[in-house]
């Protein structure tokens, strides 16, 4: 069902993030004493007293800013509150009423949604202090002392956003949506590609690498089906993570890889494939997902009709690890090859998500040992008695043979190539488990 949007926010480091985190009993946002943290909206489903909604975490907003990175913050805090139902004002007890939060409670009521004024580091229990009423000023209504930290005051809080939430019909949630998560090494393009996607600024896209530090979620809808894009902060080699916020960033990327189906691996033509590439790409083969490699900034290359192939071969040697994965010539920057990306998309999440009849397998193996005999090492030779799918997203299969250890990994990317070649399992990794059931010997 589509979910009421309510949307945090405030200036720079009043604790908006905490807040966020402590409502949807998460940790999802970002949190640091380093004002502009949070960059990008962040979205997380939330619960009060039996209603539903989405909650948004925004950057703080800097009115007079001319910084490059907080007047962009201040346009993504601006697209939270145009798509919100309601808005929640978070301000700092501590600091008082600052001419920041005048210029934005001014732009609140500009925008005409129901807003809730949350006043918070109140971490003392019992009567609010007087510092409390300055927030009259606002011109907002009732300010709500909470404390972010300990939760305290949360729940009036929350009691005065239901009454502005509209009533939304129960229906049964969608699950038909492919969730792909768009990773790569910093400043690839992936912020670039995911607008492209959307036909909207969706993610803070700058020169300056890195500027994307949390996972952010984009529901797509269209011809090809329905799609959650994932924008991911850039993973970078562990010896350049030197801030505590990049550690958080690269860990929210992996696990957007973790709930995702699809991993869009983003690599930059002008640079080619890196040793870093390797490491984002081996992660996601790792956990099993189905992978497709967009090769971006195609458009800036100079080309004659040999480029293609030969960057493709060249890819496809870099990829010898991850042999079945497609690569999708793009540019964000002109929407170049972006339709062939969906159906590249969905189909090697359809490959993942493959499930083939015990019969048809055994056939395929009784074909395969018959050209290739299984291996044999000391008058032991290995006998394989049968295999069979066991599960799905990716595809696992068992053999019960009569030695492991006669099963070398020779033979068995042997089985994994005729097994592929037959069932056309691109775009999805396979994964091999060997079961010994008797240990006779077998001259």
């Amino acid at each position: 069902m589509v979910l009421p949007v309510v949307a945090v926010v405030g200036r720079p480091n009043v604790g908006k993030s905490t807040l966020f985190n402590k409502l949807i009993g998460q940790r999802l946002s970002i949190v640091e004493d380093t004002p502009g943290v949070t960059r990008d909206r962040i979205y997380g489903k939330c619960e009060w007293l039996g209603r539903e909604f989405m909650l948004v975490d925004t950057g703080g907003i800097e009115p007079e800013s001319n910084d490059v990175i907080l007047s962009q913050m201040r346009r993504q805090s601006e697209l939270a509150i145009t798509s919100a139902n309601v808005i929640i004002l978070v301000t700092d007890i501590k600091s008082g009423v600052t001419s920041t939060d005048m210029e934005v409670a001014q732009m609140l009521m500009k925008s005409g949604k129901p807003v809730v004024l949350c006043v918070n580091k109140v971490d003392n229990v019992g009567d609010p202090p007087m510092e409390l009423y300055e927030f009259y000023n606002l011109g907002l209504g009732e300010p709500f002392p909470v404390s972010s930290v300990h939760g305290h005051g949360t729940g009036d809080m929350l009691d005065e956003v239901l009454k502005y939430l509209p009533d939304v019909s129960a229906e049964d949630e969608d699950d038909e949506a492919v969730k792909v998560a768009v990773i790569g090494k910093p400043n690839v393009g992936k912020s670039s590609l995911i607008n492209r996607i959307c036909g909207e600024e969706r993610v803070i896209v700058s020169d300056i690498a890195g500027t994307t530090r949390d996972a952010t979620d984009t529901d797509i809808e269209n011809e090809f089906g329905k799609f959650v894009f994932i924008d991911t902060a850039g993973i970078r080699r562990k010896s350049k993570v030197l801030e505590s916020v990049e550690k958080y960033s690269v860990l929210r990327a992996y696990m957007a890889v973790d709930r995702a189906d699809v991993a869009v691996i983003v690599i930059d033509a002008t640079v080619g494939f890196t040793e870093q590439d390797s490491k984002v790409a081996g992660y996601a083969h790792e956990k099993g997902k189905a992978c497709v490699v967009a090769v971006n900034k195609w458009d800036a290359l100079e080309k004659d009709g040999k480029t293609m192939n030969e960057f493709r071969k060249k890819l496809e040697n870099d990829f010898s690890f991850m042999s079945y994965v497609p690569f999708v010539f793009v540019s964000a920057k002109t929407g170049l090859r972006v339709d062939k990306l969906f159906e590249m998309i969905r189909y090697v999440k359809e490959k993942n998500s493959v499930r083939i009849a015990t019969g048809k397998l055994n056939e395929v193996l009784a074909y395969a040992t018959q050209r290739v005999q299984p291996p044999s090492d000391k008058g032991r030779r290995l006998k394989i008695y049968y295999m069979t799918q066991v599960s799905t997203n990716p595809p696992t299969f068992v053999f019960f043979v009569n030695r492991a250890e006669l099963f070398h990994f020779s033979y068995q990317r042997y089985l994994e190539n005729q097994i592929r070649e037959t069932f056309s399992l691109d775009g999805t990794p396979i994964v091999f488990k060997i079961r010994e059931r008797d240990r006779d010997d077998v001259k």
